[in-house]
């Protein structure tokens, strides 16, 4: 039932401006779900709910996080500072970093949350990422490419 919750959550808040705990208790119990404000303010820290401003000027709900390879500006920032170059090696992704950098980089391209990844290894300056396949690390190479580019 929770998860059809989140998952319903989620659609009143991309289809409404919603900016209160109250108006979204009520849009869940119209369709169905019985749930008390403080159900509510669980879903929403668990869903990482945040309020942006609304075209109407308000605020509404919105996920904090609205793409899988989303980067916090800390990560972005850590990534575009610490890295020096990459390459693919059939189903490995090796990123070269600045000295010491190496384990805060990884942890910035780990957060991108890339579901193909198998696990990765940083050592002082050298992160090496495996992959399931050659195909997912060249596609990873170019999302990453494309985040330091920008």
């Amino acid at each position: 039932m929770k998860k059809q919750r989140l998952i319903k959550i989620k659609e009143l808040i991309s289809k409404y401006d919603i900016d209160t705990q109250e108006e979204l208790c009520e849009k869940l119990n119209g369709a169905g779900f019985a749930v008390t404000q403080a159900t509510v303010s669980r879903d929403i820290r668990e869903l990482r709910l945040t309020k942006i401003q609304s075209s109407n000027g308000g605020f509404k709900y919105a996920l904090l996080v609205e793409s899988e390879h989303y980067l916090s500006d800390k990560y972005l920032r850590v990534l575009k500072d610490g890295y020096i170059s990459m390459d693919t090696a059939q189903n490995l992704l090796v990123v070269k970093t600045v000295s010491g950098m190496a384990m805060a980089v990884a942890a910035a391209i780990d957060s991108m949350k890339f579901s193909r990844t198998v696990g990765s290894i940083a050592g002082d300056d050298t992160i090496m990422i495996a992959f399931k396949s050659e195909k997912d690390a060249d596609e990873v190479y170019e999302k990453i490419k494309s985040v330091i580019e920008e």
